[in-house]
């Protein structure tokens, strides 16, 4: 069956953070879902063609998270905390693209982020616009969860009442 790639505009983030009020859950954009290789140059004698490009290690982009700013926000107040008492409690967020269902199609299980930056957008006396925070986090690195695994996870919740990630 003919299939279209999925749409980027219904998604959900779910930050495994105690408090959370609902609007912890909405967020109008997020990016930084991106790994690159790094590559190690090696020259070997005799050789003067070309090098040899090995592969090192993942490096992953900072996961910047923008929403309409909220009043007592518990994502909010790990921040603050993180900033103002510089306690860092890492923590595991899962980003999830959803179909018209609302339903998981893709998942990124993004592990022990913990936050970078923090930004609310400019006040303008001419405009009618709503403030936007930004929340830049780095993390370790990501999963990247199927449907087919998410499905099988949900089974196993069900099935065991938890499920260990």
């Amino acid at each position: 069956m003919f299939s279209y790639p999925p749409v980027g505009f219904h998604f959900s983030v779910v930050f495994q953070l105690f408090p959370q009020t609902p609007n912890d859950f909405r967020f109008q954009e997020v990016s930084g879902l991106d790994m690159e290789m790094m590559m190690e140059t090696v020259i070997e004698g005799g050789q003067n063609r070309f090098t040899w490009e090995l592969p090192v290690r993942a490096k992953y982009s900072d996961l910047v998270l923008k929403r309409g700013m909220f009043i007592g926000s518990g994502i909010l107040m790990w921040c603050k905390n993180a900033f103002e008492n510089f306690v860092f409690e890492p923590v595991n967020i899962i980003i999830s693209l959803l179909n018209e269902q609302h339903i998981p199609i893709q998942s990124w299980y993004v592990v022990n982020a913990i936050p970078k930056k923090w930004s609310v957008s400019s006040f303008n006396a001419e405009q009618s616009s709503i403030v936007i925070e930004s929340i830049t986090l780095s993390y370790q690195y990501f999963n990247i969860i199927s449907l087919d695994s998410a499905l099988s996870m949900a089974g196993n919740i069900s099935a065991s009442g938890s499920v260990g990630i």
